[in-house]
């Protein structure tokens, strides 16, 4: 009988699992689950508790039909590869938000559609029954879808504001999803301009342009501020980092320019969070000046601490 050394025996020890994995099957066979995304961030400013929800997600191509319209397509190219994005397609996000401020919860936009919003603010811990207020920061269909469903409001229980020029416009406008999703509603809204309150803490600021009333919001509690920015800026980089790039759906593409570069001043200046509809979720960052532009710097941990 042959007799084997100690080192001899760890050896073939060691060999055995590669051997006895010889014709398992490979991992490579199991299901590919996909690209996954959360549904809901919570952080806090101050007092509050600020939820942001993401209630749908589209891939577009021949995204400069969308952004940066008015500069070369070199130049286009040039700008996505330096910050490592392709120049041909992007991700879109929708993302309403919640702020709890201890008594009243006040939603921000609805979505696209009411399935969206409702299975985002059950993940979140919410139903819409439990929503006080609603804000509309302007009219787009991707904001009001979740207003009204099939049978009945979404948010039957709720109060409605928006701004007062925002709403005059579409109200003339004889336009379908406003009539469909917002006309119904009409005597439940109240209107508000510029510097107008929508609860304590939380103060409307005109961020005309994208449409003739989009109205940005400033979150303030204990000493802590924040920026709620609608569609001021719907991309970090053709958008946000370059305030001038004209947008397709900017209504007064000058107005609109004028706007991010007055609200995207403050915020940096001040260094506050911002959280912007279309932003990669979860849609929280900062904003830091950057040559004649902005840089987007996205929220990490800075509101969980």
């Amino acid at each position: 009988m042959t007799k084997l050394t100690r080192r001899q025996a760890l050896a073939a020890g060691a060999a055995m699992p590669l051997t006895a994995a010889v014709g398992a099957p490979a991992l490579a066979m199991t299901e590919k689950k996909g690209a996954s995304n959360a549904i809901h961030r919570r952080v806090t400013l101050g007092d509050f508790e600020i939820t942001t929800l993401l209630v749908g997600t589209a891939v577009r191509d021949e995204i400069q039909t969308i952004f940066g319209m008015n500069v070369s397509a070199e130049e286009f190219q040039q700008v996505s590869s330096e910050n490592f994005i392709s120049a041909d397609k992007a991700q879109f996000f929708f993302t309403p938000t919640l702020v709890n401020t201890g008594s009243e919860l006040v939603l921000f936009d609805t979505g696209l559609n009411p399935a969206g919003i409702t299975a985002a603010l059950a993940e979140a811990g919410y139903a819409p029954s439990d929503i006080d207020k609603v804000v509309i920061t302007h009219m787009h269909g991707d904001h009001i879808g979740g207003l009204i469903g099939e049978d009945d409001e979404t948010f039957a229980g709720a109060a409605y504001m928006t701004g007062a020029v925002e709403h005059n416009h579409w109200a003339s406008a004889n336009n379908d999803r406003f009539n469909e999703k917002v006309a119904p509603l009409n005597d439940k809204f109240t209107f508000i301009d510029d510097g107008g309150s929508v609860a304590s803490g939380i103060t409307a600021v005109g961020a005309f342009g994208h449409t003739p009333g989009h109205m940005a919001y400033r979150i303030e509690s204990n000493g802590q501020a924040l920026m709620l920015i609608g569609d001021l800026a719907n991309h970090p980089v053709w958008s946000l980092a370059r305030p001038d790039w004209e947008v397709r759906f900017d209504m007064d593409k000058t107005g609109a320019a004028a706007s991010r570069r007055k609200i995207l001043s403050m915020v940096a200046d001040e260094r506050i969070p911002m959280i912007g509809y279309h932003m990669p979720f979860p849609a929280i960052g900062y904003v830091a000046t950057r040559g004649d532009g902005f840089e987007f710097v996205p929220h990490s941990y800075q509101l969980a601490l």
